[in-house]
């Protein structure tokens, strides 16, 4: 998975230098859940509040959720961090979480989870999303 978000990540502040900065705080900001022992310390043992999206490669919504929470993410400058999980990757994680449909979204603080969402949010949702987490 790093492979494939890697070069993808890259490739942006070529197309667009003006945002170069805006990029790397989302490569920063978003990272791939790699297992259930990463997701213990990057997530539940993390004192940043935490955005889980819970998706699939083959999951149609997925594709667009993903990439507008990641610049909303990135907005936020370091306040908050985006955890990617593929279900079909960490079945486990989906289950320990009771994700039943996929895009799901935890927003986790302090190892619990404080609030959640199914499906696709427009920016505006996404950003209140987002400040309630952070407590702005």
């Amino acid at each position: 998975q790093r492979v494939v978000s890697g070069p993808l990540a890259l490739r942006v502040p070529l197309a667009l230098p003006g945002k170069a900065f805006g990029t790397s705080a989302s490569c920063r900001s978003t990272f791939n859940v790699q297992d259930g022992s990463d997701f213990q310390d990057r997530v539940v043992n993390n004192p940043k509040p935490v955005v889980v999206d819970f998706h699939a490669q083959w999951c149609g919504p997925c594709k667009i959720l993903g990439p507008r929470l990641e610049k909303m993410v990135a907005k936020q400058e370091g306040k908050v961090l985006m955890a990617k999980v593929d279900i079909d990757d960490h079945t486990d994680l989906a289950i320990e979480y009771e994700v039943s449909a996929v895009p799901t979204v935890l927003a986790m603080k302090n190892g619990d989870v404080v609030d959640k969402f199914v499906g696709i949010k427009d920016e505006d949702q996404l950003e209140a999303f987002l400040k309630k987490l952070i407590g702005a």
